[in-house]
């Protein structure tokens, strides 16, 4: 057999992860920290990102917040420069921006057009700027967050269905280019998860929606994620020993414990 060319994972490892304003992307974010990696935080909603970079810092790690709109070329574009100023080559790209709102497939085309925007096109002009570097350098890992609807579509979220539907294919077709390359592409799939989206959702939108998956029999039981729970699956898939790679976590709720006398707890 031939020999491997020599491999060596550093123990700091500058990590981009967007939509890190919030919810899973700002757990993301505190617990590649606390592994000892420095973290580049973006969203749009930057200052967000900057308070939580501070907090991080104040407890001894490195941060920075920038801002990043995924759907604007020019703004991914001077973010990839300035997180590589901040913290230099970066190892670790942490894909989770996204965004849903209730639209039907006979919906607003406009809005149909910009959650695929921010859910998928946005994913690949990020790896469009920052992959190559890592390509040239022989290592890291790129992780995109998904979600369970992109294998059981759920009816009034079509633009988050199609975008996340296409978003593991794409990913899946990366992974298949990265091959050979030592940079390293997985899936990250959540279930049903306790975040800020579907927030601004109106009663009405989510009285409509949580009947019709019911319909579909897509609600098993009232079980939901943490946002550290699925944090806690990026750090793995990144962790993992060179020389493997986890190609899909798919991270669910546990259901509500069963009493004894057969009632849910």
């Amino acid at each position: 057999m031939s020999a491997r060319p020599s491999r060596a994972m550093p123990a700091e490892r500058p990590a981009v992860i967007t939509g890190a304003s919030s919810g899973i992307g700002l757990e993301i974010a505190r617990q590649l920290a606390a592994a000892g990696h420095p973290v580049v935080l973006c969203a749009r909603r930057v200052q967000r990102c900057r308070e939580l970079a501070a907090e991080i810092e104040s407890d001894g790690g490195r941060a920075i917040g920038l801002a990043l709109d995924v759907t604007d070329a020019e703004s991914v574009a001077a973010f990839a420069v300035a997180a590589h100023a901040a913290m230099g080559d970066i190892d670790i790209v942490v894909s989770n921006a996204g965004d849903v709102r209730p639209l039907d497939v006979t919906g607003d085309p406009v809005e149909f057009v910009r959650q695929v925007s921010v859910n998928l096109l946005g994913v690949q002009l990020l790896v469009h700027h920052l992959v190559p570097p890592m390509v040239e350098r022989g290592r890291g890992d790129v992780v995109v967050v998904t979600s369970e609807v992109a294998l059981q579509p759920r009816p009034h979220m079509a633009g988050y269905v199609a975008a996340k539907a296409g978003l593991e294919a794409m990913t899946q077709a990366l992974a298949m280019e990265l091959e050979t390359t030592g940079v390293r592409a997985g899936i990250v799939r959540p279930g049903p998860t306790i975040t800020e989206q579907g927030s601004t959702w109106s009663g009405e939108e989510v009285t409509q929606a949580l009947d019709a998956w019911r319909h579909w029999g897509l609600v098993r039981h009232a079980g939901y994620l943490r946002p550290e729970q699925v944090a806690a699956a990026v750090v793995a898939m990144v962790s993992a020993p060179l020389g493997s790679r986890l190609a899909v976590i798919e991270v669910q709720p546990e259901a509500p414990l069963r009493r004894r006398d057969g009632e849910r707890s």
